[in-house]
């Protein structure tokens, strides 16, 4: 089991760490998912609401992990953070879920508006629609419907990193 948080700190990891046109729905998720502290760490929680429709992003950091973790710890880790968002908000119709990696934009580089330069690189995503929750793990260890970066991929494969 995971240290809890303290409720001051949990109220400004949520209010840091959501966004979206479904603020409501994301403050739910984020604060059942940073309630203890997490392996890797959960930047963003991001819902959108068109209608009747939920699609929730979560944003995990791909380094600087607060334990080590190998691929499977990995797996483990987004498949327990997509369980937690769907078993907070069931009526979210899909969770995407990316691990980024800052990047370098370099010095006094744009890193707003239609120029641009990208601060993070995504080195792994899935989108798991609501109808298919149930398959996640299934899905993380065989791979299908999943990005991997192979430079990331291998790193979990040779060390553990932290």
């Amino acid at each position: 089991m995971h240290k809890a948080i303290s409720a001051a700190l949990l109220s400004a990891l949520v209010a840091g760490r959501t966004s979206g046109s479904d603020l409501q729905t994301a403050r739910t998720i984020a604060r059942a998912l940073l309630a203890y502290e997490l392996p890797a760490q959960l930047t963003h929680v991001r819902c959108e609401r068109v209608g009747p429709h939920v699609d929730c992003g979560l944003v995990v950091s791909a380094e600087h992990f607060h334990e080590p973790l190998d691929r499977k710890g990995w797996e483990t880790e987004i498949a327990g953070l997509i369980d937690g968002a769907f078993a907070a908000a069931p009526y979210v119709d899909e969770i995407d879920c990316w691990g980024t990696v800052p990047l370098d934009a370099g010095k006094g580089a744009v890193v707003s508006g239609d120029y641009a330069v990208p601060t993070s690189a995504t080195v792994f995503s899935i989108t798991v629609p609501r109808a298919q929750r149930s398959g996640v793990r299934a899905r993380l260890a065989d791979g299908r419907g999943v990005f991997w970066d192979p430079a990331f991929r291998a790193s979990l494969s040779k060390e553990t990193r932290g």
